[in-house]
Parts: C-alpha cells; sequence; structure tokens
C-alpha cells in the first residue's frame, strides 16, 4: 500500500473514531481472539473512551518498554495516542511522551483523547517514522505499535530510532512478522484477515535490519499466531551505551580517514600488532567482516575516537561461528573507557548473530590490552612463543578467546 494511501486510510479510521465509532484495521474475529486493538491492555479504565475505540495496535509495547520516571518515550505512528497516554503515566511527573503520526485527523483525535485524559507531560508531532522530527540523542526509548511494517522503507525507520536514541536507550515496540518468505497466497490470505499484515518482515531480515543500523540485545519474540505464517511479535533492542559525550554505531565509508589513522598510531607503539604499516580502505574492508564493525564517536563533533572489527577465521562451516577481532583506541582517548564500550558492544552484536568464540592475539607485553578484554571475559588459553620478528625482536604472542555463554550453548 503506498504512503499516501495509508495516511487515507487511518485518517478515515480516526475521523470514524471521533464520531463514536467502534474502528477496526482487521476483521471482527481478530480482536474477539484478543490479538488485536484495546484487548491486547490488560487495563485502560483509566483512557478515554475514544483512544481505547482508536486503538489499532497488535499487542502492547508500553508493557515491554520499561519505562522509567522521569524518562522519554517517543511512539512511532501513535494513532489516536493510547500508548502515548500510558507512557505519560509511567514516566510522569517528570518524563515526557511524543507521539508522531503522518495524519493529520489522527493527531487531532490522539490531542483529544490526552485533552480528555488530564495528560500533560505529552506532546503529538506531525511527521513520518522515516525522518522523526526530533533530534539526535532525545529520547531514552522508542515504542511503536503495528506500524513499522506498513513503512515501505524499514531500514531509514530503524536508522531514525537509533538516531534518536540516547546511548543505553531501548528500542521496545509490537509489529507483525511473518515466518521465513511466505507463499503470496497464504500472505494475500492474512492481509485480508489482518489488515496490518501488508510489509510484515521475516524475524531473520527483522533482526538483520536492526543490527544494521546499530542496535544490539535483538530480540523477536512471537506473542500470537494468526495462521499462514503471520504472527504478532514484540521486539526489543537496545542502543550501545557509552560514557558521557560518547556514542558507539555502525562503522562507516566516511570514517575511513579517521580509522585507519587510529590504527596507524596503534601501530606505530609497536605493541598493537606484527603490522607496520595500516592498509588502504579496500584492504581493511576486504579482510573484515562486512558487520561487527563499530566506532566510538565524539557525540558533539562525530570525531572517531576508537574502533573495533571482526574478521572470519576460516570459510569452514564449523567455524562459522569462530571470529578473530582488533580493536583500537586514539592516543588522546585511551583510559576513558572507549575501549570498554566498544567491546562490550562487539560482543553482543556478535552474539545477536550466533557467534559463539571470539578470539585474538596480544602481544605479552601489552598489559592494558590484556587487561581490557580480561575484564571482558577473555582469558588467555595458549602462548605462539617466538611466533615472528618484530622490529629486530622475536616475540610471544598470548592467544585469548571468549567462549558465548548464550550462543552455542
Amino acid at each position: 500500500m503506498a504512503h499516501d494511501e495509508i495516511i487515507d486510510r487511518y485518517s478515515a479510521l480516526a475521523r470514524a473514531a471521533a464520531a463514536g465509532q467502534v474502528v477496526a484495521d482487521c476483521r471482527p474475529d481478530a480482536f474477539e481472539q484478543g490479538s488485536f486493538g484495546a484487548s491486547g491492555y490488560d487495563d485502560t479504565s483509566a483512557l478515554p473512551e475514544g483512544a481505547v475505540r482508536a486503538s489499532l495496535g497488535c499487542g502492547n509495547p508500553v508493557a515491554v518498554a520499561e519505562l522509567r520516571s522521569g524518562e522519554t518515550v517517543l511512539d512511532l505512528g501513535s494513532g489516536g495516542g493510547i500508548d502515548v497516554l500510558l507512557s505519560a503515566r509511567r514516566v510522569a511527573p517528570y518524563g515526557k511522551a511524543y507521539g508522531l503520526d503522518a495524519s493529520p485527523d489522527m493527531l487531532a483525535l490522539a490531542r483529544r483523547n490526552a485533552e480528555q485524559a488530564g495528560v500533560t507531560n505529552v506532546e503529538f508531532l506531525h511527521g513520518n517514522i522515516e525522518r522523526v522530527p526530533l533530534p539526535d540523542r532525545s529520547v531514552d526509548a522508542v515504542i511503536s505499535n503495528c506500524v513499522i511494517n506498513l513503512s515501505d522503507d524499514k531500514a531509514a525507520v530503524l536508522a531514525e530510532a537509533f538516531r534518536v536514541l540516547r546511548p543505553g536507550g531501548r528500542f521496545g515496540v509490537s509489529d507483525v512478522v511473518v515466518d521465513g518468505h511466505v507463499d503470496p497466497a497464504r500472505r494475500l490470505a492474512a492481509e485480508q484477515r489482518i489488515g496490518c499484515v501488508a510489509g510484515a518482515l521475516p524475524v531473520d531480515e527483522y533482526r538483520q535490519l536492526l543490527a544494521a543500523a546499530g542496535f544490539v540485545g535483538i530480540r523477536v519474540m512471537p506473542t500470537a499466531d494468526h495462521g499462514d505464517g503471520v504472527h504478532s511479535a514484540i521486539v526489543q533492542a537496545a542502543k550501545p551505551a557509552a560514557g558521557p559525550g560518547v556514542e558507539v554505531r555502525p562503522m562507516r565509508e566516511t570514517d575511513a580517514e579517521q580509522v585507519l589513522a587510529i590504527y596507524q598510531a596503534g601501530l606505530d607503539t609497536g605493541q598493537a600488532s606484527f603490522e607496520t604499516t595500516a592498509p588502504s580502505w579496500e584492504g581493511f574492508t576486504a579482510a573484515r567482516l562486512p558487520y561487527l564493525r563499530y566506532v566510538a564517536v565524539d557525540a558533539t563533533t562525530g570525531q572517531v575516537l576508537g574502533w573495533v572489527a571482526g574478521s572470519a577465521v576460516s570459510a569452514r562451516p564449523v567455524y562459522a561461528g569462530v571470529v578473530e577481532h582488533c580493536i583500537y583506541v586514539h592516543p588522546g582517548c585511551q583510559a576513558q573507557g572507549v575501549g570498554r564500550e566498544l567491546l562490550k558492544t562487539f560482543i553482543a552484536a556478535s552474539e545477536d548473530a550466533g557467534v559463539w568464540t571470539i578470539q585474538s592475539g596480544v602481544f605479552r607485553e601489552n598489559a592494558a590490552s590484556l587487561a581490557l578484554h580480561q575484564a571482558a571475559g577473555f582469558r588467555v588459553v595458549g602462548t605462539r612463543e617466538r611466533i615472528g620478528c618484530h622490529h629486530g625482536v622475536w616475540r610471544d604472542v598470548l592467544m585469548i578467546e571468549r567462549r558465548s555463554t548464550v550462543a552455542g550453548t
């Protein structure tokens, strides 16, 4: 369904709700089964009837968002405002809830519902979920209820969610997902029965898009089976935590110059690697996995403070869950927690990707690197004695590894 058609459709539903009608985006029996609409909430008694009547979601994202007093939350595709009102009460008295919707009719309905409910710590914004009208790092949690699947650019939606979240911020949505690539006839049958199935992603693809946006700790948990390979689901993830003024995000092509400069600075210490000259960007990317690449940046200037990346250890299938990593921090930013946050992100992302072993080699003399890794759960598994000659000196390399307690168990 085209973007304008979606807006027209939900605007009509908003007008119907405002007129006192019970609206539904699915067949009536879906609501009767307790899968969609207000039936997904435990208690709506304190909400205006109009907000309950206009509920068109497929779950209760507020219940899984772990909202706390004083936080700021954003609801993508807020509709009649039911999740915004519930969130506003969770974060009161000092927190705030934003609702974003592309339908002026839905916004008008939501504002009226907020006024009737006497909830003042809310703000409803007009805009698209692919382009959120909020600053970077301005909210603590992003929620949504059966809306992201309607977007024709889900990668943009997830990138925007990542952008507006503060480091450590949470992504918790209810959405519709499908098992693998559902046969077109089965998908059509489900769409005729459940209005918001159109555009639903397979679970694995949803996870991949979240990871590409930079999220870690990704969980997609089906909550209801609607037949024909279609499920309601809770989707949770987090933006990597970082120290004050620092953000950890996926490495980009535009980071190349700074990444390689930090690489060279590390090599120049004589303690990072047997290499003496950083490769070209082409060589760097060719030697590393296309995912599991992160940078820590100054949140104000965008300067790269450090990076981490993974490489495959073998093309043999048995080693599919084993990667080698390297991590480098700008000389002026060491002992400030940058390496710790990068390594935490890399570990979480690797486990999301099904990696069960991360390994590397460290010079015996590199005490700072050894301490960093041991604090993150790595252990020394052996020593390769006099494995290579470096600047005229034969050196030992300690082999370290971290076995996941999540993946491969």
